[in-house]
């Protein structure tokens, strides 16, 4: 593969920013959003297609099963994915990530085809969608290296939105494609986008000689504690969102058999999406902590309400609340993301001093930081799939996997404050207390 290697990289100084950074970093943001977006689409296609599976003498739980393994093996993968772009360069691994979701696309497509598929190979089948999942690791890691510091919330914001919509793009098309074409169509529609995405990536895509980093350098930051407090938070904002996301169409269908809900599954993950950015804007200014903090005190609130409506036996109801948790997961998913480049990047200059080593150091944290985060935070897609799933089949309603996230939330409220602003004497806690700038 012709490799595209960029020596001189320093984001950081205002005049190589201005002169041609802005446009090079603009460049592989908007082609690295395209084939994260697709990432996604395949990531969440079960979604819809567990839903689609009328004819399939399948139950509640194993259909939750297809749609909650997809998570799983995504969560998995997302942490070698992470050590792609730093070990093969971020065009080079981009390119390829693209092309691997050419596998679970087609082979949906050829096994619903087959009346005789057994359940086994849907299983298969759909963990290998999982492919999608490890994406956003590899982009986001990548990413983080194109952009100065003052600029890392919005544009990680934005890259992760432009993937996340993803999500409300195949439950947007997928039940049109799906009434128009058939099962199959779900999984050769997006064949040719992942072809272009591969090509865009080759032809318009950067690798940095800068974000070379050895595995061993990356993993280090699995040391720090705070690595694993974060992961414990971004399971409540972004496994919430995948979670949520990929749990609706089912749990429409299974409470609400008659709703319309396939024409309307795709507001909440395109809600979701489009206001990530704003919650990494609101940080830049307020602070991560504070905006994570309230935030999943509302998303508490709002598992109370969707619990509430589920009891109305109004889809309309349930539906408009459901929102509120989307609503709240994807300002949490841009809080939490700011917070960790911030928390690792001033962490170093403080251990090695103001330097553009000790700025590179930190984004090497931050990068590899990213990727742990996001794969522990994407497992609460699969926990959220199986909370339903097994709530569904102990008691025949999901009322107690409510209770579960519930009480979640304000395990995540309580840690939030725990460690990023509680206040010690008239000084905040001096090891934590980075997640405020």
């Amino acid at each position: 593969m012709m490799a595209r290697w960029l020596a001189e990289w320093h984001p950081d100084d205002e005049t190589f920013w201005e002169g041609k950074g802005k446009k090079i970093a603009r460049r592989n943001l908007v082609f690295s959003i395209f084939a994260e977006h697709l990432g996604f689409t395949v990531w969440t296609l079960w979604s819809i297609v567990a839903a689609k599976m009328g004819s399939y003498e399948f139950s509640t739980d194993q259909l939750f099963w297809l749609v909650a393994l997809p998570n799983l093996i995504g969560s998995a993968l997302r942490v070698p994915y992470t050590f792609g772009p730093a070990r093969f360069g971020g065009r080079n691994f981009t390119i390829v990530s693209a092309l691997l979701l050419l596998i679970p696309a087609v082979l949906l497509s050829v096994a619903v085809n087959n009346p005789g598929t057994p359940y086994w190979l849907f299983l298969v089948i759909a963990a290998l969608a999982g492919f999608g999942g490890g994406n956003f690791a590899s982009s986001m890691a990548n990413i983080t290296y194109f952009y100065p510091r003052s600029k890392q919330g919005i544009a990680l914001g934005l890259n992760a939105a432009g993937g996340n919509i993803g999500v409300s793009s195949v439950q947007l098309v997928m039940p049109l494609v799906i009434g128009a074409f058939g099962l199959a169509a779900a999984g050769w529609f997006w064949v040719p986008f992942i072809v272009v995405a591969a090509a865009c990536a080759w032809f318009f895509m950067d690798n940095l000689t800068s974000a070379k980093a050895s595995p061993r350098e990356q993993l280090a930051v699995a040391g720090r504690a705070q690595t694993w407090i974060m992961s414990f938070l971004y399971i409540g904002t972004f496994g919430s969102f995948i979670g949520y996301s990929t749990a609706f169409p089912l749990l429409s269908k299974s409470l609400f058999p008659d709703s319309p809900w396939a024409a309307v599954a795709f507001v909440g993950p395109l809600v979701g999406s489009v206001i990530r950015p704003i919650g990494g804007w609101l940080s830049d200014r307020l602070g991560g902590a504070p905006v994570t903090l309230w935030n999943f005190a509302v998303m508490g609130l709002g598992v109370v309400l969707v619990w509430y409506a589920t009891t109305t036996g109004v889809f309309w109801l349930f539906f408009l609340a459901f929102q509120t948790l989307f609503l709240t997961a994807g300002i949490g998913n841009g809080s939490t993301y700011r917070m960790i480049p911030a928390i690792f990047q001033a962490k170093a200059i403080a251990e090695r001093g103001e330097s553009e080593e000790s700025l590179l150091h930190g984004k090497r944290q931050a990068s590899a930081a990213i990727g742990i985060i996001s794969a522990v935070g994407a497992l609460g897609g699969f926990l959220i799939n199986r909370g339903f799933g097994m709530s569904f089949a102990a008691t025949g309603s999901p009322t107690t996997a409510f209770v579960a996230f519930g009480a979640f939330y304000v395990a995540c409220f309580a840690l939030t404050w725990w460690c990023y602003m509680r206040t010690v004497g008239a000084s905040r806690v001096a090891s934590l207390a980075y997640a405020r700038v």
